[in-house]
């Protein structure tokens, strides 16, 4: 009895390269068959170049000036749900989720026109945020509120947030049955409100806290870039894209595109590191100081330590106590055992009267 050989399994080029089981198991975890959108109806979904340009290019102007307008007002008012709702219209994830797109399928062009819009969007919410800045009349409050200082020195964290929102959210768009998810994935890239605030910093004069938010947003890019030429290349798209066009085989340039994609990433996560590195010294230097603070007025039955914060590179000591202090140089000294840099340390004393009740 004759039996019929299984002809080898030719893999499309660019295609996921996973044994038959194995590719199939991650896909139907990642994106169901049932669930999974095609791939032009992905490309619709994500390139605003394509079917109905002019209703597409209106709409997404509209809703990122718009977006940004209330982003701005937002961060200058220190108000966190108008912050919030600008993340939620912001469009700026469909033409970022484009360039992976456009890397797994191998389209240039597509990956060209969303990196033009992406760029020209970044301009225009800067220079709303740089003209509302102009207007204020006092800026240095704004730059104090925590709109501003809660992105203008993001950490590693900030990094691995927005690579699982990343992820998120190009699987949210390769499965139909996703769809609910993605305002709240908006809300958790937050990519419109770092350039209010980068504007906002410029037009205040302060190009070294604009230039922090600048590295969130660029770090919220390229998650998400990496992220979802990882989702849509697991779902099978470019094997779609391979057999749909009989395209040549796209891996030289796939392979120029991930080499980009991996020095961005390096570029943006070495000053992210280094800002958690610093955060963290800085809280444990702190904590230090605190107990040296202590041990300082440990003399001092009614002294407290209120607070031990950072002023720049300088230590600012809150100490509350109706008596004398002890000299400073003391406290001085042991400071500069601990901080390599020897900071300065300024000691803030609250005069407190203990109050003691009486009955009559």
């Amino acid at each position: 009895m004759a039996t019929q050989s299984t002809p080898p399994v030719v893999p499309v080029p660019g295609e996921l390269r996973l044994p038959p089981g194995a590719r199939r198991r991650f896909l139907g975890v990642l994106v169901p068959p049932a669930q999974r959108r095609g791939l032009d109806e992905l490309s619709d979904r994500l390139d605003l170049d394509a079917g109905d340009v002019r209703a597409k290019r209106s709409a997404f102007w509209a809703m990122l000036l718009l977006s940004g307008l209330i982003a701005v007002c937002g961060v200058v008012t220190d108000s966190t749900a108008t912050v919030i709702g600008a993340m939620i219209i912001a469009p700026l994830s469909t033409p970022i989720l484009g360039i992976g797109l456009g890397v797994v399928t191998g389209q240039g062009r597509l990956v060209g026109r969303s990196v033009l819009y992406v760029v020209t969007g970044l301009a225009a919410v800067v220079a709303l945020g740089w003209l509302v800045a102009l207007v204020v009349p006092d800026t240095t409050s704004v730059l104090a509120n925590s709109q501003v200082t809660g992105r203008t020195s993001p950490g590693l964290l900030d990094l691995v947030a927005a690579f699982a929102t990343g992820f998120a959210g190009s699987i949210a768009l390769a499965r139909k049955d996703l769809a609910d998810v993605l305002p709240g994935i908006a809300i958790a890239i937050s990519l419109v409100p770092p350039l209010g605030v980068v504007g906002v910093c410029l037009g205040a004069g302060a190009p070294s806290l604009a230039a922090g938010a600048l590295l969130l947003f660029c770090s919220n890019v390229v998650a998400l870039v990496i992220a979802s030429t990882v989702v849509f290349t697991g779902a099978g798209y470019a094997g779609d894209a391979a057999r749909a066009r009989r395209l040549a085989d796209p891996t030289p340039r796939r392979r120029r595109a991930y080499l980009a994609a991996a020095v961005a990433l390096l570029v943006v996560a070495i000053p992210m590191v280094a800002n958690t590195v610093q955060a963290t010294l800085a809280d444990l230097w702190a904590g230090q100081t605190r107990d040296a603070a202590e041990a300082w007025l440990a003399d001092d039955p009614d002294a407290t330590v209120d607070d031990v914060s950072w002023n720049g590179t300088d230590l600012v000591v809150s100490v509350r106590t109706p008596n004398d202090l002890p000299s400073v140089s003391r406290l001085q000294d042991a400071v500069d055992d601990l901080v390599p840099w020897d900071p300065e340390v300024v000691v803030v004393h609250t005069v407190g009267e203990r109050v003691v009740g009486t009955t009559g």
